[in-house]
């Protein structure tokens, strides 16, 4: 850290998202595959270990974050470098068996073309976006499947994101069968995977072709990718109903998900639900952005961002763990890192 300014660092929640930026970078990249290693430090990582290619979209939406916010031609360099290299190494391709994770490679290389104006980004996307249509078929009443090879196991993973992904493509290109896309996913979602009295949001529907709903799943990543779907249908329609969604979601999130006096989000563990509560942050900056005046809202992630700064990080790797108050042990996995990264990104937002 000594190369920053540390009075700025105490005072410059932007500051603070450019050093935790620079920490993924030193701490992750991967100069021989071009992507991000799983764990730091490196030798955690073991052959065979799963490739987690969903990850690596989300550090391309976190370096494009910061790429929004600097215009810093760094960022925008690491993206290409880092999207071309992912291309690489899935396969000379973006698509790819899970369904999410095509959409969230999608939403990351769509804000990356939106950031940069580089074509190759919008191109992805098209490609990925008529693959992901496909996913739709008329199990459990319809709505995205998760992955090619399980066809009738519906979730919010799977079809939130596409709906946010379809929003926002008509808000680039107006073509209004994206827009029908979106809300006739919106409306699966809706009808299928959240509770009726409340607005929470449930994870998924006949995982183990029971047709039941796995009720006991609750995560932080549902509710944020919900709420980001209410809010681009609001955007792009007008129609506050959606935004009036998306509140109601968040109060629910906020009195299940967080500590009642502390008001941290809590410790989801590491592999793909050490991304959650980072992917609940960034929806929660942008319900708050968008439709202003939510005081809880906004305590929540400065709640969570004062406490991860302030006890929460290793200052001498630039590392989190999965509990935002806890000092990580090592190694940390980059899901988790990717979160706390996401949160101070939202912090400097705000």
């Amino acid at each position: 850290m000594d190369h920053y300014n540390r009075t700025a660092l105490a005072e410059n929640w932007a500051a603070r998202a450019d050093w935790l930026q620079d920490s993924l970078w030193r701490r992750y990249y991967n100069a021989d595959s071009g992507i991000m290693d799983q764990w730091y430090p490196q030798e955690y990582s073991r052959p065979g270990d799963n490739f987690y290619y969903w990850w690596q979209a989300h550090v391309i939406d976190a370096l494009t974050d910061a790429y929004e916010r600097t215009g810093d031609s760094k960022y925008a360099e690491r993206i290409r470098s880092l999207s071309r290299s992912l291309h690489a190494y899935n396969g000379g391709t973006f698509t790819h068996n899970y369904n999410d994770d095509m959409e969230w490679t999608a939403l990351a290389l769509l804000r990356a073309y939106q950031a940069t104006g580089e074509a190759e980004y919008l191109s992805a996307v098209l490609e990925l976006w008529a693959d992901i249509q496909t996913a739709w078929n008329e199990h459990c009443g319809g709505g995205m499947a998760w992955k090619k090879d399980q066809l009738d196991y519906k979730n919010t993973p799977a079809n939130a994101p596409a709906a946010i992904l379809a929003a926002r493509l008509y808000s680039l290109l107006g073509q209004e069968e994206d827009l029908n896309w979106a809300i006739r996913i919106y409306r699966w979602n809706q009808a299928n995977l959240v509770d009726p009295d409340s607005g929470f949001v449930w994870d998924g529907i006949n995982r183990q072709g029971d047709g039941q709903i796995d009720y006991d799943w609750e995560f932080t990543y549902c509710q944020g990718v919900f709420m980001g779907a209410g809010i681009e249908l609001c955007r792009v329609t007008g129609d506050s109903g959606y935004a009036a969604d998306a509140s109601r979601t968040a109060e629910a999130c906020l009195d299940r998900l967080c500590h009642s006096e502390s008001l941290l989000l809590p410790d989801e563990g590491i592999d793909d639900t050490g991304l959650f509560k980072g992917i609940l942050i960034r929806y929660l900056v942008q319900l708050e952005q968008h439709f202003p005046g939510n005081d809880r809202v906004r305590e929540v992630i400065w709640a969570n961002a004062r406490t991860l700064w302030v006890q929460g990080l290793d200052r001498t790797l630039g590392l989190c763990g999965p509990s935002w108050e806890q000092v990580p042990v090592l190694p940390v996995q980059l899901s988790v890192q990717l979160s706390g990264l996401m949160l101070l990104e939202g912090a400097a937002k705000l």
